[in-house]
């Protein structure tokens, strides 16, 4: 789908769906006397590794350098642990996943056992299997989530949930059905798995900051990779291999790599925005179809404000961080350097990384998957995820367009990315270099 196809101004303003807007949660001053446990607010075991009990035999669908990433991550989590099956639509990536397994962690996969093609989900979940590593291109995560709950296999699934607001009603309703079947679902933003980032919501919680007022979110760094086309190759195979780059596979970068910080900013604040307006840009980008700048203004409940900006251009300043300020000071989350500071520039509170080391937290979010499984305390994480990831989608849309968005139109939107069938071939509404032009009316050429 073109960006021209985005939202008429009918579709934008149809019925919203039930999926709330407003806080989830508010700050208390420390002063009120409320003050919460860890284990009122849920907060995980934090074990080096996974309890021991049954075998566990996991798929991977997605065999590409986060997926094989993952399926390390998985196997590192605990004892009795092995990826059985593999998926991809290309066999070299598959091969090469294979053979990594083999060589560095033991793990023999089967020839019998490994799928190629576009229906590789399917049949990776027809196999004798608990669970399923979804690390395929996050367009086809909500589509591989929903086969995954109904075949009642435990998930772990990359972030972010979905490319567009179609994608997200599913990924909601998916996690729903595996609420009821009482599945485990975990997702790829990993930073809900780190010691020091619960440490900070605890303290935010408990009125560390006074009451939220406003955030930042900020993921800006040098130029990400990218792959040219190559003679003999179809807009599909070149749009796959390429991913990352291309609008209806990724969503943009906003959606890939910034989600993680504007997830962080949804899960302390607890707020979800009313709307969004924002800007952004294809400066230097080398191939594919999306920007490589984002700055967007969201505002919230009570005239409450968050700043996120993303970036992938080199030579400029580079910025992974988000913030969180109240009445009472100031929360900065950077890089091993989470403290809060009032208004005097004190510093109130410190992380402490030398007694609480922080542990690779893509290993983490996997030992909290195989505890979940193995003790019976389900963790369904896809929600969380999904409403991030709708943030994300917001802000990209309010960019592309130049338009103010609401989160009911985004919410009750029509708008889907990429083609109705797959197949390796060439796609007649893909343009290689043809980035969404803000200002234009819907139906303008680009």
């Amino acid at each position: 789908m073109k960006r021209r196809d985005f939202i008429t101004g009918s579709a934008l303003l149809g019925a919203s769906l039930p999926f709330g807007v407003g806080p989830l949660m508010t700050s208390c001053a420390r002063n009120s006397g409320t003050q919460f446990k860890p284990e009122e607010l849920g907060i995980y075991s934090f074990v080096d590794k996974a309890p021991a009990g049954k075998p566990l035999k996991a798929g991977l669908v997605g065999c590409g350098s986060r997926g094989t990433g993952a399926a390390f991550n998985f196997l590192n989590a605990g004892d009795d642990l092995s990826i059985v099956a593999l998926g991809d639509v290309f066999d070299d990536r598959l091969q090469d996943c294979r053979s990594r397994l083999a060589t560095e962690k033991n793990n023999q996969v089967e020839e019998s056992m490994c799928f190629i093609g576009f229906d590789a989900i399917n049949k990776v979940l027809e196999q004798d299997i608990d669970l399923v590593l979804i690390c395929t291109p996050t367009h086809f995560h909500p589509e591989h989530l929903k086969a995954a709950v109904a075949a009642n296999k435990h998930v772990f699934m990359e972030k972010p949930a979905a490319v567009d607001p179609v994608g997200i009603r599913t990924v909601l309703v998916a996690a729903k059905q595996a609420e009821r079947s009482g599945l485990s679902i975990v997702t790829g933003n990993q930073r809900r798995h780190q010691k020091d980032y619960w440490a900070a919501y605890m303290e935010i919680k408990n009125g560390g900051i006074g009451e939220v007022l406003s955030a930042t979110a900020h993921w800006n760094q040098g130029a990400w990779w990218n792959r040219t086309k190559r003679p003999g190759e179809t807009d599909m195979e070149y749009n796959i291999r390429n991913w990352f780059n291309i609008k209806w596979l990724s969503g943009d970068h906003i959606l890939d790599q910034a989600v993680h910080n504007v997830d962080i900013v949804t899960w302390l604040t607890g707020m979800l925005p009313l709307d969004a307006v924002g800007y952004g840009g294809r400066a230097q980008r080398l191939t594919g179809d999306i920007f490589d700048f984002f700055s967007v203004d969201y505002r919230y409940e009570n005239n409450k404000r968050m700043l996120a900006t993303a970036r992938q251009i080199d030579g400029c300043d580079n910025n992974v961080s988000e913030s969180i300020m109240g009445t009472e000071g100031v929360c900065y989350l950077q890089g091993g350097n989470f403290r809060i500071e009032n208004f005097k520039g004190e510093v109130t509170w410190k992380y402490d990384y030398e007694n609480n080391p922080v542990k690779n937290a893509y290993d983490q979010e996997h030992v909290h998957l195989v505890e979940s499984i193995r003790l019976n305390k389900k963790i369904n994480q896809a929600e969380d995820l999904a409403n991030s990831t709708m943030v994300t989608i917001l802000g990209r849309e309010a960019a592309y367009t130049g338009k103010q968005i609401t989160w009911e139109e985004i919410m009750a939107s029509d708008l889907r990315y990429g083609p109705e069938e797959y197949a390796m071939t060439d796609l007649p509404f893909y343009k290689e270099g043809v980035a969404p032009v803000p200002g234009q009316k819907p139906g303008d050429p680009i």
